[in-house]
């Protein structure tokens, strides 16, 4: 590929639980952070370039800026849970958007659902150092102290989801623990399209 590439991580946390909600509906439980990492890859599809950032709900209009030109948006179960619980917040056109799911790419190759915390010990040798439990306390709770641990939660899984995908995409595998803490490998093809890339994000819309 000779052409670069603008790439956006993201993670978001909820103001509520599943428990506090009839259903199973994301868009009821509002965001209270996301947290976004933008990046420009090369031809090789290395990092040239990077930014964190963090943005909380009056801010979504301008993360939304930094979003909707990316050539793909990628998160963990975005699809599943992400997207559908931004999706009150944001334009009707962000489900269109260019959405990379990892667990989806895991879940088609081999048929079920596994942790980002696993496959951050299994592959990465790190792990999570808080939860998303945590996470909706730290939001209730409102103080200073508990935003910034809820701002660094958000952004610590942001950190391990790039790192996850990187390494699947330049090394076509990620490592698994299963529920008897056994190791297994998933092959997986991260590759960009070998079409222009510009044609690929225009057909979106």
């Amino acid at each position: 590929m000779s052409k670069s590439v603008y790439e956006v991580i993201f993670d978001t946390e909820t103001k509520k639980f599943f428990d506090d909600e009839s259903g199973f509906d994301p868009s009821k439980l509002g965001v209270s952070i996301v947290s976004v990492y933008t990046r420009k890859l090369g031809g090789d599809l290395k990092e040239i370039e990077g930014k964190m950032q963090s943005f909380w709900e009056e801010d979504f209009p301008e993360m939304f800026k930094l979003i909707e030109n990316a050539d793909r948006i990628i998160g963990f179960n975005s699809k599943g849970f992400d997207v559908p619980a931004l999706s009150p917040y944001l334009p009707a056109h962000w489900e269109r958007l260019a959405h990379f799911d990892i667990l989806d790419e895991i879940k088609i190759a081999i048929g079920k659902r596994v942790s980002l915390d696993s496959l951050a010990r299994a592959t990465l040798g790190t792990k999570k150092n808080d939860n998303g439990e945590n996470a909706i306390k730290y939001w209730l709770t409102h103080s200073k102290e508990s935003l910034e641990k809820l701002k660094k939660y958000c952004e610590m899984d942001v950190e391990i989801t790039k790192n996850i995908y990187d390494h699947a995409l330049h090394n076509g595998v990620l490592k698994y623990i299963d529920f008897w803490n056994e190791t297994h490998e998933v092959k997986l093809d991260f590759s960009y399209p070998k079409e222009d890339i510009s044609n690929v994000q225009h057909s979106l819309f």
